[in-house]
């Protein structure tokens, strides 16, 4: 891996209100930050301030417009603010159109830097999906408003953890809804699309194994047939096409297999199948990516945390491990695109 490489990295600071603001600051602060990227913030310096206060911080606030006058000095936060806002009728924890808008804004200036290629990478804090339909945002969630506004074709969602590499052929649908979604032909595109994004940032040949979605793989048709009519023949076009796939694995067994690293990809049929492995494998170091777009992002996997907003006893490692794994994979792309 090229190591001289230093990716770009813009970190938006979620909604204003929510623990956002103070994982920040945790994450800015981290050494480790510096030294695997160049790290600016997309947000508000005036709430940034706040968050150091209740964190108990001193730290310094440099305001930038752009990232190329960002200094990336550890001690040093960069600030690139969005707007003139009227921070001071914030209020911690509480639904608010202003702290709606200031997310949106956020996300959407990291888009115009990611599209300007200005920015290798970036790292987004939460979001409240209440808040941001205040002010009319149609999309349920940042996936969405990524893949809409740089018009990917798709985008697809990773979650990260230790060894693993967890996609999902569906994400927010209700279980049966997502049994029928999993035909042979999304199957078979999703594998398609995992197996061209590992290879773009130097995994040749990935090899990706596909779950199966009933209990023991539907025992032959026992316990359901969607192995044998539609996730089995997707896995075997893929192979047919030169893609190294596998599967279907039933779902009980394939995580505990795939955390050695035994696979390069795993393919969730669902939500929950991926979420639970992951989750229960280590919760905080479970963080997204998302394929697809023009540049790397990644998030983390917790929601804005109301309750706890502005008492600074919120935990940055998330954010912290999402910022990581975003610079290794701009580091990746970089250094596939210039061989």
């Amino acid at each position: 891996m090229e190591t001289q490489f230093k990716p770009v990295m813009a970190i938006t600071m979620g909604d204003p209100v929510g623990i956002g603001p103070e994982t920040v600051i945790g994450t800015m602060v981290d050494h480790d930050i510096h030294v695997c990227c160049r790290p600016f913030v997309i947000g508000s310096a005036a709430v940034l301030e706040k968050a150091a206060a209740v964190l108990g911080r001193s730290v310094q606030f440099r305001r930038i417009s752009d990232p190329g006058e960002a200094e990336y000095t550890f001690g040093v936060i960069d600030v690139i603010e969005t707007g003139d806002y009227d921070t001071d009728t914030l209020q911690w924890g509480m639904v608010q159109p202003l702290a709606g808008q200031m997310a949106i804004d956020f996300i959407m200036k990291s888009i115009e830097l990611g599209m300007a290629g200005k920015v290798d990478a970036v790292s987004t804090a939460p979001i409240n999906k209440q808040a941001i339909k205040l002010v009319g945002v149609k999309e349920p969630g940042h996936t969405e408003i990524y893949q809409n506004a740089t018009h990917s074709p798709y985008a697809l969602t990773m979650f990260s953890c230790h060894k693993l590499r967890v996609f999902f052929v569906s994400r927010h649908m209700s279980l049966i809804d997502a049994v029928h979604f999993a035909t042979k032909d999304v199957v078979l595109d999703y594998i398609r699309n995992i197996d061209k994004e590992l290879r773009g940032v130097g995994i040749d040949c990935p090899l990706i194994a596909v779950a199966g979605i009933n209990p023991h793989n539907g025992d032959n048709g026992l316990f359901g047939r969607e192995e044998i009519d539609e996730i089995g023949p997707a896995v075997e076009a893929a192979k047919a096409e030169g893609i190294n796939a596998v599967g279907p694995i039933p779902a009980d067994s394939i995580f505990n297999i795939g955390k050695s690293g035994k696979f390069d990809a795993i393919l969730s049929e669902y939500h929950d199948q991926g979420h639970i492995a992951c989750k229960t494998l280590d919760f905080e170091k479970s963080v997204t990516i998302t394929w697809g777009l023009p540049f790397i992002r990644g998030s983390v996997d917790h929601g804005t945390a109301f309750d706890i907003a502005g008492k600074g006893i919120a935990n940055c490692v998330s954010l912290i491990e999402s910022t990581k794994v975003c610079a290794e994979y701009a580091i990746r792309k970089h250094s596939r695109a210039a061989k």
